[in-house]
Formats: C-alpha cells, structure tokens, sequence
C-alpha cells in the first residue's frame, strides 16, 4: 500500500474527524464521530501493517488519540481534583454521617462519665486499678506529666498517628460492624477509668482541663471514624436496590475520603495537644483554642458538608473515576 496515495485519499475524511473532535456535538454529531473513529482506525490498521511507523501513521494517531479521548472522557487536573475533594467529596460524606455520629458521641460520654463516677465512688473498685501509692502517682504526676515528657514536635506526631490509625481502623475494618462498637466502648472505658482515679484523688478537674483543649476535636474525628465504619457495615446489610457489592463499593469509595479528611483534622488535633495543651497558658485560652479547632470542623462539616449535599454530592467519585454504574429501574 502507498502511504501517501492512502492519505491523499483519505485527508479529507481524517480532517473532518478531527474538527469533530475539538467541537460540540449534538447527538448526530456523535454518531458521526463514531463512525469516522472506526473507519480512522482500519486506516491505521493497514498503515501500521503495511510501511510500519510513518509520518502518515503519526498524523493519524494523533487526530485518533484526541477522538478517543472525547469519546471516553479525560480526568480533570490535580489543581481541579483537589478543590472538588476539600470543597464537595469530602464535607458532602462528613455531612451524611452527622447524626450517626452525634449518637455514637452521647453513648461514647454516658460510658466513660458512668465508668468515672462509678470507679471514683467505690474505693474497692478504685484499689483493684493497683497499688495506692502507684494510683497517687499517676493523679498527682503521671496524667499531667505525659504531656510534656517529650519534645512537643515529637509528641504531636506521636500522637497524630496514633489517632490517625485507629480512625483508619474505625473505617477499614467497619466492614464488620464490631471493630468501630468494640474501639469505642474499650476507649470509653479507658476514659473513664482514667477519669475514676482521678476524680478518686481530687484531681477531676485537672484531667477535665488537660482533655478539653485537645480531646473536642481529637474526640469528634474519632466519633466521625467510628460512624463511617458502621455506615460502612450497613451498606452491605440493607443494601436496597443495589447489589451488596455495588453497594459495598460506592460507600467504599466516599467513605474512604472520609478517612482521608479525619488525617488532616487530627493533625489539627495535634497540633493543639503537642503544642497547646501542655503549655503555661491560661486555660481559658488554651480550651478557647480547642474549641476554636472544633468550630472550624463542625462548620466546615454541618455548613459547607449541606451545601455540597444540596448539589447532589455524596462524598463517592465522579463517574469518570469510579466507572459508570449500572442503571436501575424503578
């Protein structure tokens, strides 16, 4: 086959293609891009096979890689990703779980508060948490002291992944429906044992301020992780018109970016307990500044989470990115 004399003959059908693939289309349009990709391609086809690699061939190629991609759809650029992420995926999947979270929240406080004030009422209970001179310890210098044993850098990182794993393993492994139940109930009652030899030693007061700057935050991501997990569970329980594994997957996909977003949030929580909570501040500011940080996450939560929920976000990906679903009817 010549090359040129295939060009020649095909050049005009080749330019048209490529004009339909820079303009808009109607649906007309769009079967007649159809039909000329098809007939490019053989073309391209016989080319290839029969001169190899030409300039001909390259011509071609480009006119047919940029018809593909107006067919196909090409992924936005980072910059776009990114702002759609922080400004619609992520608030619109943080504000779905609010009310799942402010339940897991009141039980997460009736648990660690009744476990404190129980401890802290019986002195039976509170000499089987150890030795007394050991407990006294532990309320007098231990709590306080684990603020400030170490460099304050070090310690917000230290504790910023902590955070951030076990949220991660509040969502991961939510799938399950136990792990998100069984973190939150052994972590409130970790609270509140801690909160019984303190309240036991008159130092209630001191671990209330000690958590406050800190846990409101620290605290409220961890609620927001557990609520993902089981919203992770029941997706495959009551999975409505959905398969149990469509189902399982598209909550997969915007809950994962609920993880992503708590990483951010607890470094925020981080920084206030490595850098805030263990400072020579008046309390006032030091829980003003906890409070501060809760603030900002509710509202950017409850306020811009329902103003992307409005537009129709979910928190899932983009059909381009997450493949096209398959249609329901009814």
């Amino acid at each position: 086959m010549d090359a040129d004399a295939l060009t020649d003959a095909r050049r005009a059908e080749w330019e048209r293609l490529d004009e339909l693939s820079r303009a808009s289309l109607d649906g007309a349009g769009v079967d007649e891009l159809i039909v000329r990709y098809r007939a490019a391609s053989a073309d391209l086809a016989d080319l290839k096979t029969s001169v190899g690699d030409s300039p001909q061939g390259a011509y071609l190629s480009t006119i047919l890689i940029r018809s593909r991609l107006r067919l196909t759809g090409a992924s936005d650029n980072v910059l776009t990703v990114f702002l759609r992420f922080f400004t619609l995926q992520l608030p619109a999947a943080l504000y779905r779980l609010r009310w799942t979270t402010l339940v897991i929240a009141v039980v997460f406080l009736a648990i660690a508060f009744g476990t404190a004030f129980w401890i802290s009422s019986d002195p039976e209970l509170v000499a089987t948490l150890g030795p007394p001179d050991m407990l006294q310890q532990y309320a007098d210098e231990s709590f306080t002291g684990y603020y400030t044993e170490n460099p304050a850098a070090e310690f917000m990182g230290m504790v910023w992944f902590n955070n951030a794993w076990l949220a991660m393993q509040c969502v991961m492994f939510g799938v399950t429906g136990v792990w998100p139940v069984f973190t939150m109930i052994n972590n409130a009652i970790s609270v509140g044992q801690a909160g019984g030899i303190m309240i036991a030693h008159g130092q209630g007061e001191v671990m209330l301020l000690y958590i406050l700057p800190h846990g409101l935050l620290e605290l409220t991501c961890l609620f927001v992780a557990a609520a993902a997990g089981l919203h992770l569970f029941w997706s495959w329980v009551a999975p409505g018109q959905r398969t149990r594994g469509e189902s399982l997957a598209a909550q997969g996909r915007a809950l994962a970016t609920v993880a992503i977003g708590l990483i951010f949030a607890l470094c925020l929580a981080g920084l206030v307990e490595g850098f805030v909570t263990g400072w020579s501040l008046p309390w006032p500011i030091k829980i003003g500044i906890g409070a501060a940080a809760l603030a900002v996450f509710l509202i950017y939560m409850l306020v811009v989470g329902r103003r992307a929920s409005q537009r129709g976000e979910s928190g899932d990906l983009v059909e381009y990115e997450a493949g096209t679903p398959r249609l329901l009817a009814g």
